[in-house]
């Protein structure tokens, strides 16, 4: 169990505060995460890697000579926003562009796609590969599918190791890729993991049982069996591995690093018992075992669980691997340098603990009469959602637990209060209804991260482009506007209704707006309709067998429970139908 946190909403930026704070000699501070303090070589490469926190030491425990240039931090399992992506990658570039690695979770993908393509609007250079070791999320032939666990370490120290070594950004590009192909892995767990300030893990395990296929974010694994012998999980883990040799791989006389990794309750002396079977397997097979790595390299959180990942090697991937590493976590062949102090005798540890300027806001853009009512009318809607998601924080942090990682609640409070925040600071400053919106937009997307974050993001944006700073916006523009943002999340998210996601709600709610609108129907009793159509259609996700997000690789877990996502699109769409006709009424 999580025993230490103040406020569980601020215990990642706490965390950060504090790793911050301990290891001031190798990163600084920077919004949205860390970076190295000695920078990378100007024109090289800056590797940059990330993810949800709760993994230590991935993801800023592994930022420093010889591996990253930088890691975006989000919230407690939660992808890092898109702001938080580019403000680490913007202070990390040095002129060689800018390389992404982290694993392959959807919130992770949107998030830095998005940020990567700011980037490249800025005019800096960019490349991604996402870490997909793990061969219990999906089937062989759907590789491009499989989540990343901790074989994101053999991925980030390759493309390190070849920024170092002076590749460009297609070269590093190309063996981050190479070492992708050429990693597998496979875990298990015997018990849950618990966030802090929840009152139970977000799964349990019966005692004498193992679940087998787990992923890093507390997520029920594909099966459970009796927990064996250290000999016999050590089999287990091997055989399923050696199953699947990557292709041009021949195991007799192959190199390979075996990583055998803690989830973050293992005692090291169980770990060692472990690896003792599985390094005799491995010669056993032939294999020629470099490098062995024994202990908690990609955790979750306090989970009591292990993982066995396998990286075969080739001359250029020897080669690279051999490069010196010294991060805050992670030290190989480390060369003896005084980092006490920097230019002038000055500690380190004041500039790194300095607070991180926050990137600044975009000008707000004056409405109109007519609009700044309008934009009251907007933060009315938003401090309506953000009530109603307070009021079911918890239901939906357990819908979401059931197969996924089961933080929906405490996202969709901090992205829902943050945008409330945003759109009275904007209100007050006198800004129009698209400018209010936009601001709250980037707010919800920047502080709840993950998937959720970035698809709210993308659905106020939609519907403020339609809104204007000047005049009242006529009902066809507000459903235009919506169905803008139902084509937005389809097409970054990759869902489509029927997929179990939050697009199983917003469609119905589009169409249905959008055919009431069109039948002349004023836009609160419009509304009303489309939150109808929202409501029945989660209940119906119920039934439903996913096929994206994280939940899919659950199989049927999630059957007899709503999709998190669906639901609360429709909690809020049901909220806010009551807050605009109140808000009509006012100003009738």
């Amino acid at each position: 169990m999580t025993r230490l946190w103040n406020d569980p909403a601020d215990f990642a930026e706490e965390m950060i505060d504090g790793f911050v704070a301990a290891h001031a000699t190798y990163v600084r501070r920077v919004p949205g995460g860390v970076v190295r303090r000695e920078g990378a070589r100007p024109g090289q490469v800056a590797v940059v890697i990330g993810g949800g926190s709760g993994h230590y030491p991935a993801f800023g425990g592994l930022v420093g000579r010889g591996l990253a240039h930088g890691a975006a931090m989000g919230n407690l399992f939660a992808s890092p926003s898109t702001q938080q992506v580019h403000a680490v990658a913007s202070a990390a570039h040095r002129g060689g562009g800018v390389f992404f690695s982290y694993g392959n979770y959807a919130g992770d993908v949107l998030n830095f796609d998005a940020a990567q393509e700011r980037l490249r609007a800025d005019g800096i250079a960019c490349a991604t590969v996402t870490v997909t070791d793990d061969i219990s999320s999906a089937g062989p032939d759907e590789r491009h599918r499989r989540r990343g666990i901790a074989g994101d370490l053999t991925v980030f120290r390759i493309a390190g190791a070849a920024a170092e070594a002076g590749y460009d950004l297609d070269g590093v590009t190309r063996i981050a890729a190479h070492a992708n192909e050429r990693t597998r892995s496979f875990g298990v767990a015997f018990s849950g993991c618990t966030l802090p300030g929840a009152p139970a893990p977000l799964f349990s395990v019966p005692i004498g049982r193992m679940a087998v296929g787990l992923g890093i974010h507390g997520e029920p694994g594909i099966g459970e069996t009796d927990v064996p012998t250290a000999d016999e999980l050590a089999d287990l883990l091997v055989d399923h591995l050696l199953a699947e040799v990557p292709d041009g791989v021949e195991v007799s006389g192959c190199r390979v690093v075996p990583i055998l990794n803690g989830l973050g309750s293992l005692a090291a002396e169980e770990l060692f018992v472990l690896y003792r079977r599985v390094a005799a397997r491995l010669t056993e097979a032939g294999a020629v075992i470099v490098d062995p790595h024994v202990g908690d390299y990609c955790t979750s959180f306090d989970m009591a669980g292990t993982s066995l990942t396998l990286f075969w090697l080739d001359d250029e991937l020897a080669t690279l691997w051999d490069t010196p590493v010294d991060t805050p976590a992670y030290r190989r062949a480390p060369q003896e340098v005084d980092r006490a102090r920097v230019g002038g005798g000055r500690l380190a540890t004041d500039e790194a603990l300095a607070a991180p300027t926050p990137a600044p806001a975009a000008p707000v853009t004056s409405g109109d009469d007519q609009s700044r009512r309008c934009a009251t009318t907007v933060l009315h809607l938003l401090d309506t959602a953000a009530t109603t998601i307070d009021r079911h924080a918890d239901e939906l942090g357990r819908m979401d637990a059931v197969a996924g990682d089961g933080d929906h609640g405490i996202g969709m409070q901090r992205g829902a209060r943050a945008a409330r925040a945003a759109a009275a600071e904007a209100v007050a400053a006198g800004a129009g209804a698209e400018s209010v919106l936009r601001r709250a937009a980037d707010a919800w997307s920047d502080r709840a991260g993950g998937t959720s974050g970035a698809l709210w993001g993308l659905i106020l944006t939609a519907i403020a482009a339609h809104l204007g700073d000047a005049g009242i916006p006529a009902p066809a523009q507000v459903a235009a506007g919506v169905a803008d943002a139902a084509r937005t999340v389809q097409a970054h998210g990759g869902a489509a209704v029927g997929d179990k996601t939050l697009v199983d709600a917003l469609v119905p709610f589009s169409d249905a707006l959008s055919r009431a609108v069109a039948a002349g129907t004023p836009l609160a009793e419009a509304w009303t309709a489309a939150a109808s159509a929202a409501r029945t259609a989660a209940t119906a996700t119920a039934d439903l067998l996913p096929r994206r997000g994280r939940a899919r690789t659950h199989g049927t877990a999630s059957v007899g429970t709503p999709d998190p996502g669906a639901h609360s699109l429709a909690l809020i769409a049901d909220a806010t139908a009551g807050a605009l006709a109140d808000s009509e009424r006012t100003h009738a």
